[in-house]
Protein backbone atom coordinates (compact mmCIF):
# COMPACT_ATOMS: atom_id res chain seq x y z
CA UNK A 1 0.00 0.00 0.00
CA UNK A 2 1.31 3.40 -0.98
CA UNK A 3 1.77 6.63 1.57
CA UNK A 4 -1.01 8.42 -0.66
CA UNK A 5 -3.10 5.33 0.12
CA UNK A 6 -2.51 5.40 3.89
CA UNK A 7 -3.08 8.87 4.02
CA UNK A 8 -6.76 10.41 5.36
CA UNK A 9 -5.96 14.02 6.61
CA UNK A 10 -4.78 16.93 4.19
CA UNK A 11 -1.49 16.00 3.04
CA UNK A 12 1.14 18.80 1.45
CA UNK A 13 4.23 17.24 -0.28
CA UNK A 14 6.58 20.28 0.34
CA UNK A 15 10.33 21.33 -0.30
CA UNK A 16 11.61 22.43 2.80
CA UNK A 17 13.85 25.10 1.36
CA UNK A 18 11.58 25.83 -1.42
CA UNK A 19 9.94 29.35 -1.53
CA UNK A 20 6.85 27.77 -3.44
CA UNK A 21 5.86 25.47 -1.08
CA UNK A 22 7.01 28.05 1.73
CA UNK A 23 4.12 30.03 0.44
CA UNK A 24 1.83 27.62 0.91
CA UNK A 25 3.00 26.45 4.30
CA UNK A 26 2.06 29.64 5.61
CA UNK A 27 -1.43 30.17 4.37
CA UNK A 28 -2.05 26.63 5.78
CA UNK A 29 -0.68 28.13 8.88
CA UNK A 30 -2.22 31.40 8.72
CA UNK A 31 -5.64 29.31 9.48
CA UNK A 32 -4.79 26.83 11.44
CA UNK A 33 -5.20 23.93 9.06
CA UNK A 34 -4.36 20.85 10.13
CA UNK A 35 -2.44 18.84 7.55
CA UNK A 36 0.02 16.39 7.36
CA UNK A 37 3.38 17.73 5.96
CA UNK A 38 5.64 15.46 3.65
CA UNK A 39 9.53 16.87 3.15
CA UNK A 40 10.57 15.56 0.34
CA UNK A 41 13.89 15.76 -1.20
CA UNK A 42 13.66 17.51 -4.46
CA UNK A 43 16.78 14.95 -5.69
CA UNK A 44 15.12 12.18 -4.27
CA UNK A 45 11.07 11.92 -4.77
CA UNK A 46 8.86 9.22 -3.53
CA UNK A 47 7.12 7.27 -6.00
CA UNK A 48 3.84 8.41 -4.42
CA UNK A 49 4.12 12.13 -5.95
CA UNK A 50 4.43 10.77 -9.68
CA UNK A 51 1.65 8.61 -9.24
CA UNK A 52 -0.84 11.97 -8.15
CA UNK A 53 1.11 14.54 -9.70
CA UNK A 54 1.72 14.30 -13.57
CA UNK A 55 4.25 17.05 -12.81
CA UNK A 56 6.01 15.11 -10.19
CA UNK A 57 6.55 18.72 -9.05
CA UNK A 58 6.63 20.44 -5.48
CA UNK A 59 4.43 21.68 -3.71
CA UNK A 60 2.00 18.76 -3.86
CA UNK A 61 -1.42 19.20 -1.91
CA UNK A 62 -3.74 15.93 -1.48
CA UNK A 63 -7.12 16.79 -0.80
CA UNK A 64 -8.67 13.33 -0.25
CA UNK A 65 -9.57 13.04 -3.88
CA UNK A 66 -8.61 15.89 -4.95
CA UNK A 67 -4.98 17.08 -6.15
CA UNK A 68 -3.71 19.77 -6.26
CA UNK A 69 0.25 21.29 -7.90
CA UNK A 70 0.95 24.69 -8.45
CA UNK A 71 1.22 26.85 -5.91
CA UNK A 72 -0.85 29.76 -6.21
CA UNK A 73 -3.25 27.68 -7.29
CA UNK A 74 -2.88 25.61 -4.38
CA UNK A 75 -2.99 28.86 -1.96
CA UNK A 76 -6.38 30.17 -3.59
CA UNK A 77 -8.08 26.81 -3.08
CA UNK A 78 -7.00 27.24 0.76
CA UNK A 79 -8.43 30.79 1.12
CA UNK A 80 -11.76 29.46 -0.58
CA UNK A 81 -11.89 26.16 1.58
CA UNK A 82 -10.86 27.54 4.63
CA UNK A 83 -12.42 31.24 4.71
CA UNK A 84 -11.56 32.29 7.88
CA UNK A 85 -9.22 34.73 7.93
CA UNK A 86 -10.01 35.71 4.08
CA UNK A 87 -6.46 36.43 2.58
CA UNK A 88 -7.51 37.39 -0.63
CA UNK A 89 -9.75 40.83 -0.92
CA UNK A 90 -13.59 40.54 -0.77
CA UNK A 91 -14.11 43.10 -3.56
CA UNK A 92 -13.40 41.84 -7.48
CA UNK A 93 -11.08 44.90 -8.20
CA UNK A 94 -8.68 44.78 -4.77
CA UNK A 95 -9.01 41.03 -5.69
CA UNK A 96 -7.55 41.27 -9.16
CA UNK A 97 -4.93 43.76 -7.95
CA UNK A 98 -4.06 41.07 -5.65
CA UNK A 99 -3.36 38.13 -8.40
CA UNK A 100 -1.80 40.80 -10.23
CA UNK A 101 0.75 41.79 -7.52
CA UNK A 102 1.75 38.25 -6.59
CA UNK A 103 1.83 38.13 -11.09
CA UNK A 104 4.70 41.01 -10.36
CA UNK A 105 6.42 39.62 -7.71
CA UNK A 106 6.72 35.98 -9.95
CA UNK A 107 8.29 37.65 -12.90
CA UNK A 108 10.68 40.18 -11.27
CA UNK A 109 11.71 38.53 -7.86
CA UNK A 110 10.98 34.63 -7.54
CA UNK A 111 12.74 33.74 -10.68
CA UNK A 112 15.52 35.18 -9.30
CA UNK A 113 15.15 33.86 -6.32
CA UNK A 114 15.31 30.70 -8.13
CA UNK A 115 18.71 30.94 -9.49
CA UNK A 116 20.44 32.18 -6.80
CA UNK A 117 18.80 29.39 -4.60
CA UNK A 118 19.81 26.71 -7.15
CA UNK A 119 23.32 28.60 -7.19
CA UNK A 120 24.15 26.77 -10.44
CA UNK A 121 25.28 28.30 -13.79
CA UNK A 122 27.85 30.65 -14.98
CA UNK A 123 29.06 33.04 -12.48
CA UNK A 124 27.81 35.97 -14.78
CA UNK A 125 24.14 34.84 -14.66
CA UNK A 126 24.18 34.13 -10.65
CA UNK A 127 25.74 37.78 -10.39
CA UNK A 128 23.37 39.14 -12.58
CA UNK A 129 20.17 37.46 -10.83
CA UNK A 130 21.57 39.00 -7.48
CA UNK A 131 22.20 42.27 -8.78
CA UNK A 132 19.00 42.76 -10.59
CA UNK A 133 16.53 40.83 -7.50
CA UNK A 134 18.86 43.61 -5.00
CA UNK A 135 17.96 46.74 -7.07
CA UNK A 136 13.94 45.39 -7.78
CA UNK A 137 13.64 44.95 -4.29
CA UNK A 138 15.17 48.34 -3.34
CA UNK A 139 13.53 50.29 -5.57
CA UNK A 140 9.92 49.20 -4.24
CA UNK A 141 11.06 49.09 -0.66
CA UNK A 142 8.96 53.38 -0.15
CA UNK A 143 5.59 51.75 -0.69
CA UNK A 144 6.09 49.54 2.72
CA UNK A 145 5.69 53.18 4.43
CA UNK A 146 2.17 53.61 2.85
CA UNK A 147 0.26 50.64 4.65
CA UNK A 148 0.76 47.92 6.73
CA UNK A 149 0.96 45.23 4.25
CA UNK A 150 2.00 44.71 1.07
CA UNK A 151 -0.60 47.35 -0.44
CA UNK A 152 -3.12 45.63 1.57
CA UNK A 153 -4.44 47.09 5.54
CA UNK A 154 -4.96 43.40 6.04
CA UNK A 155 -2.23 40.27 5.45
CA UNK A 156 -3.30 38.55 2.46
CA UNK A 157 -1.84 36.11 -0.37
CA UNK A 158 0.69 38.53 -1.94
CA UNK A 159 2.20 38.55 1.72
CA UNK A 160 2.87 35.03 1.55
CA UNK A 161 4.30 35.22 -1.36
CA UNK A 162 6.72 38.28 -0.81
CA UNK A 163 7.87 36.90 3.07
CA UNK A 164 9.57 33.35 1.79
CA UNK A 165 12.05 35.25 -0.85
CA UNK A 166 12.39 38.60 1.81
CA UNK A 167 13.43 35.66 4.24
CA UNK A 168 15.62 33.90 1.60
CA UNK A 169 17.94 37.40 0.61
CA UNK A 170 20.61 36.34 3.39
CA UNK A 171 20.70 32.81 2.10
CA UNK A 172 21.57 34.03 -1.01
CA UNK A 173 24.41 36.82 0.20
CA UNK A 174 22.02 40.09 -0.77
CA UNK A 175 22.39 42.96 2.35
CA UNK A 176 19.80 45.94 1.92
CA UNK A 177 20.97 49.32 2.27
CA UNK A 178 19.12 50.23 6.01
CA UNK A 179 19.22 53.92 5.50
CA UNK A 180 16.96 53.34 2.15
CA UNK A 181 14.75 50.50 2.93
CA UNK A 182 13.69 51.13 6.68
CA UNK A 183 9.89 50.85 5.91
CA UNK A 184 10.78 47.37 4.27
CA UNK A 185 12.94 46.64 7.36
CA UNK A 186 10.06 47.01 9.45
CA UNK A 187 7.73 44.95 7.48
CA UNK A 188 10.44 42.23 7.58
CA UNK A 189 10.62 42.15 11.13
CA UNK A 190 6.58 42.25 11.53
CA UNK A 191 6.46 39.49 9.04
CA UNK A 192 9.17 37.52 10.08
CA UNK A 193 7.84 37.62 13.85
CA UNK A 194 4.03 37.03 12.88
CA UNK A 195 2.86 33.23 14.66
CA UNK A 196 1.49 32.19 10.84
CA UNK A 197 4.92 32.89 9.40
CA UNK A 198 7.25 31.30 13.20
CA UNK A 199 4.69 28.28 12.36
CA UNK A 200 5.25 28.01 8.32
CA UNK A 201 9.07 27.57 9.09
CA UNK A 202 10.66 24.18 8.62
CA UNK A 203 14.37 23.85 10.09
CA UNK A 204 16.21 24.09 6.90
CA UNK A 205 14.55 27.44 6.75
CA UNK A 206 15.72 28.22 10.31
CA UNK A 207 18.71 27.89 9.74
CA UNK A 208 19.04 30.21 6.81
CA UNK A 209 19.08 33.29 9.11
CA UNK A 210 21.08 31.89 11.82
Amino acid sequence: MSVVTKRSSMTLFSDARDQYSHRVRMVLAEKGVTVDIVDVDPANKPEDLAEINPYNSLPTLLDRDLVLYEANVIMEYLDERFPHPPLLPVYPVQRALSRLWITRVEREWSGRLDVLMAGKGRETVITKARKELRESIISIAPIFAEKPFFMNEEFTLVDCCVAPILWRLKEVDITLPEKSTRPLQKYMQMIFERDGFRASLTEAELEMRE
